[in-house]
């Protein structure tokens, strides 16, 4: 069997807020406008990357965690959608080395897992240089990483571009080009939501970027730099081993937006997949079991409190005993109400004895793994709200821990057959638990 050869890199940086997701996302559209198949990735659990992603490219962003999965489903998963592309690139997080302990979960990680040739991505903004010691301390401080190239973010001139290759020349690493201020190419931070297509014209954006890059960074370079065979892979269908195909009903709007591709994937191999908006529809569709993702229900507060359709047709089901998934915006939509930043209270589906406010918003945030009845699952939370129990009789009797180990004190609540928290769990490993609540067994 022939090995494929394609070009492949990691994007990292030194630290959060370099310009890691705006040289992706230009990247991945210049790649596009050329005509060539991009397959993107996103290392870690973040939600939204990935959706900008897919935006640029066309094609589904994949997350590759090695907290929530194992270092063989990485690799399967990395080899699997690579294999139609003709090239890949990774977004890493957060700064190169940072992971949830030490470099567990980093992009440094990925890289080393993956085999991946190292791209990094540093804010020269007010610096020429001493990006030289910068560059040497990453590239030396894992030497097995492949750290071969680095792009300049923020640079005005070709005279302070200098400096920094003359930097890269030092300490042995190419100088691949930069990415000068530009105005309007601003991205909403994370916290604000993603009605992109309302709020800002993102394709727009995103061409501004390819072009600017275009003219700046030496793509053609880039490609040939990376370019190495990716690892063989043999495709094997999902198995359902259910005893029946279920129909499951799939929350999905700008609402309730953040599902993994490959959560979805293995709904699909279970049943059969129908979705419905809770902002713009009446009622749900006739199913097996209702999945409510998360989200952005903050957003949409009073065009969600106003569909008294909809919020009776949920509660209805749940009440009716209907087998139902909610996790973070679905758990909060499922409650009494959800209090706005402003102070503004607003009913919700009104089946969980819990409340959920917005006001003095705190970010909760991490990794959490969680045994209940034997089973171990994984999955991580990223909330501002904070919620009130009104009972504790939903209650489930399950240990919650962080990447440390260490008890964390994340609720997970069943009433009937719904089961909510704040947890996104992962399904594409391990799919037990969720197979039980689909079948009820």
């Amino acid at each position: 069997m022939s090995v494929k050869a394609i070009p492949q890199f990691l994007i990292a940086a030194p630290s959060s807020n370099s310009g890691k997701t705006t040289i992706t996302l230009g990247l991945i559209k210049a790649l596009s406008n050329r005509g060539m198949k991009v397959q993107a990735y996103k290392c870690g659990p973040d939600y939204i990357d990935p959706i900008l992603h897919a935006k640029a490219s066309g094609s589904p962003s994949i997350n590759l965690d090695t907290f929530m999965c194992s270092e063989g489903h990485i690799q399967k998963l990395y080899a699997e959608y690579a294999q139609n592309a003709e090239v890949s690139v990774v977004e890493g997080v957060m700064g190169m080395f940072d992971g949830a302990d030490k470099m567990k979960g980093s992009s440094a990680e990925i890289a080393q897992l993956l085999e991946l040739p190292l791209i990094l991505v540093i804010n020269a903004k007010a610096m020429a240089y001493s990006a030289a010691p910068l560059i040497y301390g990453f590239k030396n401080f894992r030497p097995d990483i492949k750290l071969l190239g680095v792009i300049f973010n923020q640079v005005k001139t070709e005279s302070h571009y200098g400096f920094l290759k003359d930097a890269c020349l030092e300490v042995g690493v190419e100088a691949l080009g930069y990415m000068p201020p530009e105005k309007d190419i601003e991205i909403p931070g994370r916290h604000l939501g993603l009605s992109l297509s309302n709020e800002i014209n993102f394709d727009k954006i995103c061409n501004i970027i390819a072009c600017s890059l275009e003219k700046t960074v030496n793509i053609d370079r880039l490609l040939e730099l990376t370019t190495q065979s990716l690892a063989p892979f043999k495709n094997q269908k999902p198995v359902n081993s259910l005893k029946k195909r279920y129909t499951i009903a799939v929350a999905q709007d700008e609402a309730f937006c953040f599902t993994y591709y490959e959560n979805l994937k293995v709904l699909k191999s279970i049943g059969n997949l129908v979705f419905f908006s809770p902002l713009a529809d009446k009622t749900i569709p006739d199913c097996d079991f209702l999945y409510l993702a998360g989200g952005y229900p903050e957003l949409f507060l009073e065009s969600l409190s106003s569909n008294s359709s909809m919020l009776q047709s949920i509660r209805r089901f749940c009440e009716n005993n209907g087998k139902t998934y909610a996790e973070c915006g679905g758990m909060m939509y499922l409650g009494q109400s959800i209090t706005s930043q402003n102070a503004a209270v607003f009913n919700m589906v009104g089946f969980l004895s819990l409340r959920t406010s917005m006001e003095n918003p705190k970010l909760c945030l991490g990794y959490r793994s969680v045994t209940m009845n034997g089973r171990k699952m994984k999955g991580h939370e990223f909330h501002y709200s904070s919620s009130v129990e009104l009972d504790n009789s939903g209650l489930m009797d399950c240990s919650v821990e962080n990447a440390r180990s260490i008890t964390v004190d994340t609720r997970i609540y069943k009433k009937g057959k719904t089961v909510a928290s704040y947890i996104h769990f992962y399904w594409g490993e391990n799919q037990e638990f969720l197979k039980q609540m689909i079948s009820g067994e």
